[in-house]
């Protein structure tokens, strides 16, 4: 394919990408391969409308009719941890990918975002369902923590055990019912490498559910992943100085003040929080279904994430620092993967990943995080200085208009 996006010099990327809005569908995908991030191959498979034989889809789901398509676009401009990326988005609604777009030119040329991810493990759940003395069920599976792993490790993980992965950990957690009884919780957790691993997981969590009630007299109930996986989380960081901000309504710290006011009603308000954060996820959630992963998984765990204080909160944090400078701060827990299932067999997925340069699943959910934080800013950055109609609704005039004409062609 040559040489890849990420790897192009940032002068190079940035000419590549100027007037990309304004190119028709094939203009843009000779662009793309003109910057290395399609090959022959993919510009192929894009330029034919990325035909996916339904007989594939057989394996994906039950009772099989055919594909309901969205539409996946490119948001330009991003530079992550210094490095140019192309970020392929499946959405259908109208200036997600425009907006992401503008902002990361924008953070580009005057701030930075970077990343990092923190943990590899993934979990999984085995509920035991009434404990007398938690206590003493505690300390007896902790003294059997090695014997346990290494059950699992040898008997279904040794694929992963190769690959550097496998049974890092087991906790024991306890859950209070409600009655006079106490639910224990057992927590595998798993390094399950570039995949998203739930299946491997779910099949750890029943390895070693087996051996539990030799260890302890109990009943053992549910054996299954959480996608609550606090234990593999990815976050971005966005710095912008307070100039790149002015405006001819507002002083830049006018509106990085009105930025953090914004988030300060998010984090106060749980109906403006839920939009506040429907808002990340617009970015997160594109990105994922591009790359054929489990966008309902991760959303849900950003969800329960979000409300991990016990009050619901927004997913981004934002203040000024002494400068007068906008940052910006979003973690949440990551399970992506770029092997396996329907990312490895969907070819829109695998072109999708091309244009990433085929990064690890650690690398995918940094690029993830980022583009939600990115999103986020786009947001706040309208709501604070213009109003978030002005651009949207240039945006969706179009589609009003393309629903004009179809209804005069139908009657």
């Amino acid at each position: 394919m040559g040489t890849k996006a990420k790897d192009i010099k940032l002068d190079i990327f940035k000419s590549l990408f100027q007037g990309f809005s304004k190119l028709n569908r094939k203009e843009r995908l000779q662009r793309l391969y003109q910057m290395g991030a399609l090959s022959a191959e993919d510009l192929k498979f894009l330029n034919a409308g990325a035909p996916v034989d339904p007989g594939l889809a057989e394996n994906f789901i039950e009772n099989v009719i055919g594909y309901f398509k969205l539409p996946m676009g490119v948001a330009a401009n991003f530079v992550i941890d210094g490095k140019p990326y192309v970020i392929p988005m499946a959405v259908e609604e109208t200036s997600i990918i425009a907006a992401a777009s503008k902002t990361a030119k924008w953070v580009r040329d005057y701030g930075s975002i970077t990343t990092e991810v923190v943990g590899k493990n993934i979990i999984g759940q085995i509920q035991v369902k009434r404990v007398k003395d938690f206590e003493s069920f505690k300390q007896k599976i902790l003294e059997s923590k090695e014997v346990l792993i290494d059950a699992a490790n040898r008997s279904v993980a040794q694929g992963l055990v190769r690959r550097g992965g496998g049974v890092r950990d087991i906790q024991v957690r306890s859950v209070d019912r409600g009655d006079s009884h106490v639910m224990a919780v057992i927590h595998v957790l798993a390094d399950t490498c570039d995949a998203m691993g739930a299946n491997i997981v779910n099949t750890m969590a029943e390895t070693v559910a087996a051996f539990l009630p030799d260890l302890f007299p109990c009943e053992v109930g549910l054996k299954i992943l959480t996608n609550l996986t606090d234990e593999r989380r990815a976050w971005a960081r966005c710095h912008v100085p307070r100039s790149a901000f002015h405006n001819r309504y507002f002083t830049g710290r006018e509106v990085v003040e009105r930025i953090v006011r914004a988030y300060r009603f998010a984090y106060h308000d749980i109906y403006r929080a839920t939009t506040h954060n429907k808002g990340v996820m617009n970015g997160i959630d594109s990105v994922l279904i591009a790359t054929g992963n489990d966008w309902r998984a991760v959303e849900a765990g950003a969800h329960a994430y979000a409300a991990r204080s016990g009050v619901y909160r927004p997913m981004t944090e934002w203040h000024m620092d002494k400068n007068g400078d906008l940052c910006g701060y979003l973690e949440l827990p990551m399970a992506v993967g770029t092997v396996g299932g329907v990312t490895k067999l969907h070819p829109t997925a695998q072109a999708a990943l091309k244009l990433l340069g085929n990064p690890t699943a650690q690398g995918l959910a940094e690029i993830v995080c980022a583009v939600g934080l990115a999103q986020n800013l786009s947001a706040l950055r309208a709501l604070a200085s213009e109003g978030i109609q002005r651009g949207h609704m240039d945006l969706h005039r179009s589609n009003l208009e393309l629903l004009e004409r179809l209804g005069a062609v139908r009657h």
